[in-house]
């Protein structure tokens, strides 16, 4: 497939980048499989046959972890702190998880490009084995991997999913690593629709769903390494499925990343059996989300719609927190995207915001 680079200059430049990095000795044809995975303000994706290579968010000067700012409408988290992703994307590459994250690739072949107007990089600068630079955003190189096919939801690797986030819970964390940034997520959300669809009628219910919430996630001593943005978007099959995308990753509640499918299973959206194969994998693993032992597990309380309990355990006694941010965070974001398109909410959109409702009613 010929690439012929099209979009905007950074999009061109990613696309350049990433064919010199597949081809490094260089390529008059080049019949690979070229395309854009992603371009988001949280990251930019581009495949260039067997290669994939990001383009992160800027580098901020902000902690990532804090989201007291966000709460009073501060943005400084929607990038990573400086050094922050460096010490994230160590992890991935860390031996220990070779079978959980998909590791990076050196990226020492990634020069530091300055785009129009802005500045070339400091020589004092010390070199990173495995990020480049473009303009003010950070490359990385990744192996491609088959992504989860989204027009199959009945072959979504639920327990697979589950089994690679409860190895990554009991791993140890490297000292210096982050907080995980999915509290900082569902507060950026939230200031992202108060700006985005302050006139919105549902505006008002997200927001008092919002304010059942703690305004503070303090570290703990059960604190856990994290992915921080789990959701099946972010697993890939490479031959087998790892978990991608470390951006969010960090120390934090291993319960957050468990948050996003069972705020899914308690609006409705994902079959009570599918919730109970996912939470019976991640604690027959080991996983400590839940602070049960394999044979305590049931798929959740009664308030919840689960399948009940074993030796009194109930998972809701610590999912529910983050449960709630993510049902908030996804309201929030489907409001702030349906205004700026000038759309309508969608079914799976109302249905969020009406599980927002039954919180506040709760």
């Amino acid at each position: 497939m010929d690439d012929t680079a099209p979009g905007t200059p950074v999009l061109q430049e990613l696309h350049a980048l990433a064919r010199a990095a597949a081809h490094p000795e260089g390529a008059t044809a080049c019949r690979c499989p070229v395309a854009l995975l992603a371009d988001r303000d949280d990251g930019t994706v581009v495949r260039h046959g067997p290669l994939v290579l990001k383009a992160h968010a800027p580098r901020t000067a902000a902690g990532s972890g804090d989201t007291s700012g966000a709460r009073s409408g501060d943005r400084s988290g929607e990038g990573a702190a400086a050094g922050d992703l460096d010490a994230r994307i160590a992890v991935a590459a860390l031996p220990a998880l070779a079978g959980v994250l998909l590791p990076p690739l050196p990226g020492a072949a990634l020069p530091h490009v300055p785009l129009p107007g802005t500045c070339p990089p400091d020589a004092s600068s010390p070199p990173r084995a495995r990020t480049a630079v473009l303009g003010d955003r950070p490359l990385t190189l990744w192996p491609y991997g088959i992504p989860v096919d989204p027009d199959a939801p009945e072959a979504a690797p639920w327990e697979a999913a589950a089994r690679l986030l409860a190895l990554l819970h009991r791993t140890p964390a490297p000292p210096g690593l982050p907080a995980m940034r999915a509290p900082l997520k569902a507060a950026l959300a939230v200031d992202r629709m108060r700006r985005a669809a302050p006139g919105h009628p549902a505006t008002a219910t997200v927001l008092r769903a919002w304010r059942t919430l703690p305004e503070e996630y303090p570290a703990s001593a059960t604190d856990r390494l994290c992915h921080g943005d789990f959701h099946l978007g972010q697993l890939v099959r490479a031959p087998h499925w790892r978990l991608i995308d470390v951006d969010d990753l960090g120390l934090g509640d291993p319960a957050w990343d468990l948050a996003r499918p069972a705020a899914w299973f308690a609006a409705g959206l994902l079959a009570p059996e599918v919730w109970a194969r996912f939470l019976g994998a991640y604690e027959a693993a080991g996983g400590p989300a839940t602070g049960r032992r394999p044979g305590d597990a049931g798929s959740g309380g009664e308030n919840h719609g689960g399948g009940g309990e074993r030796n009194g355990g109930d998972p809701w006694a610590r999912l529910d927190v983050p449960a709630r941010a993510l049902t908030v965070q996804t309201a929030a974001l489907a409001l702030a995207k349906s205004t700026a398109e000038g759309r309508p909410l969608d079914e799976v959109e109302n249905v969020m915001i009406d599980t927002c409702a039954r919180i506040v009613a709760l």
